[in-house]
């Protein structure tokens, strides 16, 4: 299944396959998402992951991992 990476905005919040936050959007780069580093799960830095990661898009990107170093 493709996702259709326009529906995924700035400062959506992320969540993992249990729903448990991962982070809170930043932007979209190409086929990355790039989260916000002043979420208090990014310890002050940038994380991002590949759009692959991601299982569906409604208010949250859902994603199908909560393993973000799998998405390189």
């Amino acid at each position: 299944m493709t996702i259709n990476l326009s529906l995924i905005r700035g400062h959506m919040e992320v969540v993992g396959p249990d729903g448990s936050h991962v982070g809170t959007v930043d932007a979209v780069e190409g086929r990355r998402i790039r989260l916000t580093r002043k979420d208090p799960a990014a310890d002050g830095r940038h994380h991002s992951f590949d759009a692959d990661l991601v299982a569906a898009v409604d208010d949250k990107v859902r994603l199908n991992t909560t393993d973000l170093a799998a998405g390189g």
